[in-house]
C-alpha cells in the first residue's frame, strides 16, 4: 500500500510543458548574457538593466520549469503568465519578416499551455501534498 501523502511523479503533458519552459527559461538568459556582453558605454545603464532583467526571467522560468516538473503548485501561475507573455510578444511579430519568430514564439507557448490545462496536469497540480 501506498503512502497516501507520497508525491507520484508529474504526468506527460506537465514534463513536456516543464520542458518547454526549461527551454524558454535558457534562452532568456542567454539572451541576458548577450546583452552583458554588449554593453555599449551610450547605453550603459539601458543596457544593464536589460541584462538583468531578461536573466532574471531566465533564472526565474528555470525555477518555475524544475516546480512543474516536481508537480509544486506555485509554479503554474508564473508560467501561465510568462506563456501569455511570450504569445503576445508572437502577436507583435506576426507581420512581415519577422513572420517566423512569431511562430518560434507562439508555437510552444501553445504546446506548453495545453500541457499545463490538460486534465492530468491540473489534477496533479491540484491533488498534490501542501507540504
Amino acid at each position: 500500500m501506498t503512502d497516501p501523502r507520497s508525491r507520484p511523479g508529474a504526468p506527460a503533458p506537465l514534463v513536456v510543458a516543464a520542458g518547454l519552459v526549461l527551454v524558454e527559461g535558457l534562452l532568456t538568459a542567454i539572451y541576458g548574457l548577450g546583452e552583458l556582453v554588449h554593453l555599449d558605454g551610450d547605453r550603459l545603464a539601458m543596457g544593464l538593466t536589460t541584462a538583468a532583467f531578461f536573466l532574471a526571467y531566465g533564472i526565474g522560468l528555470g525555477c518555475c520549469a524544475w516546480g512543474l516538473q516536481r508537480v509544486h503548485t506555485w509554479a503554474r501561475g508564473p508560467v501561465l503568465l510568462a506563456q501569455l507573455i511570450w504569445l503576445g510578444l508572437a502577436w507583435n511579430f506576426r507581420h512581415g519578416e519577422t513572420r517566423l519568430i512569431a511562430v518560434l514564439l507562439a508555437v510552444p507557448a501553445v504546446i506548453t499551455l495545453v500541457g499545463m490545462l490538460h486534465p492530468q496536469s491540473i489534477d496533479a497540480l491540484e491533488h498534490r501534498d501542501p507540504r
